[in-house]
């Protein structure tokens, strides 16, 4: 390690394994790359067989483990929060799932002061940069870049069933969720590559760690900013039990929602009141850092099944030397997925001009974590609100570096939250009543059918309710006083020789996991961190339900771009149109 970089990225996981790549590609330029965690070892299974994802969730070798603050609307309860503590962070241990999010979430973006660039049309051509699809690029999806996705087969007979039910129940078809139409159902992109994960770290940062330009070094757990006035000059960071310092012409905080807020405190800059409230003297005031923290909340409906046709019996620990063997030698078998091979997004009322809810259908009744099977056989679909309302916040409360912070996210805070939690578990159960489930459902076993009225849902969400893992917005780009980074130059405001890009600079959480925007935001903020010319701005035709219903102003001609069709129905109307036959309620084991 040099005493000196033109770049310290502060975090090795998704949106630092991007900038590595990006920044060190030119020879001339010295970057550093500093991870609190360990490397994500080739021979380590935890990490790279898709299937395994549930075993690094809680475990310190891999996981931040944070939780959050009791939250005060759903009883107190603390909530668990696994962010990834390794090289590739959170995506070499997350669920694998692509989806760019809708195009009217970035033209939600640019429609704040200062945010045009950030619309859809200027983001897209970075996402394609990114991304080899398998099928080819087109005009929605790229071809030949770094990052290699496979769609899941979901063929089962559940997850057949479950398609033909959302047939049934009035909602379409689509053939990619990050085409032309997010709307729909359809098998889902999967960061897999012949049967690995194919993690940030793997796809951006192990094929250039020969670069003698570039340096990575794990296990560097980084206190603090040294300052010049307001100029950022380098870190301090502990390592091996001892204190290191290292000089930066530049360094970029990459260490998601949750840990480039706390560095920003811990350095001076926030609110000056949070600042002294936890005993550090403000340098820089930004009252917005750690503020707009946001997230998706999900449940799981789960329903056993009547006939033995879910993964369960694949959790049966004897079978685990096999299913091992055909992942090893042979990139294949139940190890090689993620088993959240599809799902898709629909709108629950007439109000949202774009999916406001996303299901994963997963062919077995289990827990995120892999604990309690809730049946022998079952099935089971995740969903929540992607656009909600809520708002919380993540502070330091103490100067030292391994206090924990305050997080609290306020979920099921607010009316149209609460109302959109209804309207999701109503359309969820209408889909799994249709007639195509007939020959497999044994009946609700989560909530079960006790739970029906609206104040019987909301008791249920608040009590059993998780984290989908997708904390974000906490240094959100923009231009007005509560905004904390620059959205042209990613640069904090206020201070020179200082970057975030992470998760923490989207403005709006997305409709959708947040791996792919997190990816897209790393790689266009490369280009405006070394002075690319931007990639041009693409506008091929996209779904939108409702072509009345604009982004931008009133005749801005930004708004002709995108193509009118005819509606698809919401949640209500589809329930409405397409009623659910009598059935008789299973058996419950």
């Amino acid at each position: 390690m040099k005493k000196r970089y033109d770049y310290v990225i502060v975090g090795g996981g998704s949106a630092g394994s991007a900038l590595a790549n990006r920044l060190s590609a030119d020879a001339s330029a010295s970057v550093l790359v500093l991870e609190a965690g360990r490397a994500d070892f080739i021979i380590d299974p935890l990490v790279h067989m898709p299937a395994a994802l549930m075993f690094p969730s809680g475990n310190p070798l891999y996981d931040w483990a944070y939780e959050t603050d009791p939250e005060p609307f759903m009883g107190g309860r603390r909530v668990k929060h696994t962010r990834g503590k390794l090289l590739g962070g959170s995506s070499s241990i997350n669920g694998m799932i692509f989806q760019h999010g809708n195009p009217g979430d970035y033209d939600r973006w640019a429609a704040a002061p200062g945010m045009q660039e950030w619309d859809f049309a200027h983001c897209l051509p970075y996402f394609k940069r990114m991304e080899t699809r398998l099928g080819g690029a087109n005009a929605w999806r790229g071809g030949s870049g770094p990052l290699h996705l496979e769609r899941g087969p979901a063929t089962s007979p559940l997850f057949q069933a479950f398609f033909e039910a959302t047939v049934q129940a009035g909602y379409p078809r689509t053939d990619d969720v990050n085409g032309y139409r997010q709307e729909g159902f359809a098998p889902f992109d999967q960061n897999i590559n012949h049967g690995s994960r194919w993690s940030a770290a793997r796809a951006y940062l192990r094929p250039v760690r020969g670069r003698r330009n570039l340096d990575v070094t794990t296990l560097a757990y980084v206190t603090g900013l040294t300052w010049r006035g307001t100029r950022v000059t380098g870190v301090d960071f502990h390592r091996m039990n001892r204190t290191h310092h290292v000089d930066a012409g530049e360094v970029i905080l990459c260490g998601g929602a949750f840990n480039s807020p706390r560095l920003l405190e811990l350095s001076g800059v926030g609110d000056p009141q949070v600042l002294r409230a936890a005993g550090v003297t403000p340098r820089i005031e930004l009252p917005g850092v750690g503020e707009n923290l946001q997230d998706h909340l999900e449940v799981y409906l789960q329903h056993e099944c009547l006939q033995p046709v879910s993964i369960a019996p694949w959790l049966k620990m004897w079978k685990a030397p096999w299913i091992g063997a055909q992942w090893l030698f042979l990139d294949s078998g139940v190890g090689a997925s993620n088993h959240f091979e599809g799902g898709g997004f629909i709108r629950t009322n007439d109000e949202v001009p774009y999916p406001n809810l996303q299901f994963h259908f997963l062919p077995i009744a289990v827990r995120y974590d892999g604990s309690a099977p809730a049946s022998e056989h079952g099935y089971q679909v995740h969903i929540g609100p992607m656009n909600s309302d809520v708002r919380g916040h993540i502070h330091i409360t103490d100067p030292d570096p391994a206090v924990r912070p305050s997080i609290l996210f306020n979920y099921l805070s607010t009316e149209r939250d609460r109302r959109e939690w209804v309207e999701v578990i109503r359309a969820a159960r209408h889909i799994l009543a249709q007639p195509a489930f007939a020959p497999f459902d044994a009946g609700e076993i989560s909530p079960g059918p006790q739970v029906e009225s609206d104040e019987e849902i909301l008791s249920w969400v608040a009590r059993d309710a998780e984290t989908a893992l997708h904390p974000s917005c906490s240094t959100r780009m923009g231009t007005d006083d509560m905004s904390v980074v620059d959205p042209a130059s990613m640069r904090v405001h206020g201070a020179e020789g200082l970057r975030v890009v992470d998760a923490s600079v989207f403005p709006t959480i997305t409709n959708a996991n947040i791996y792919a925007p997190v990816m897209m935001v790393a790689e266009k903020a490369a280009d405006l961190i070394i002075g690319n010319t931007p990639l041009a701005p693409e506008r091929p035709p996209v779904y939108r339900a409702d072509g009345s219903m604009p982004i931008y102003p009133p005749g801005d001609p930004r708004n002709k771009a995108w193509d009118a069709v005819p509606r698809v129905p919401s949640a209500a109307q589809a329930e409405a149109e397409h009623p659910v036959p009598p059935r008789r309620v299973g058996s419950h084991r």
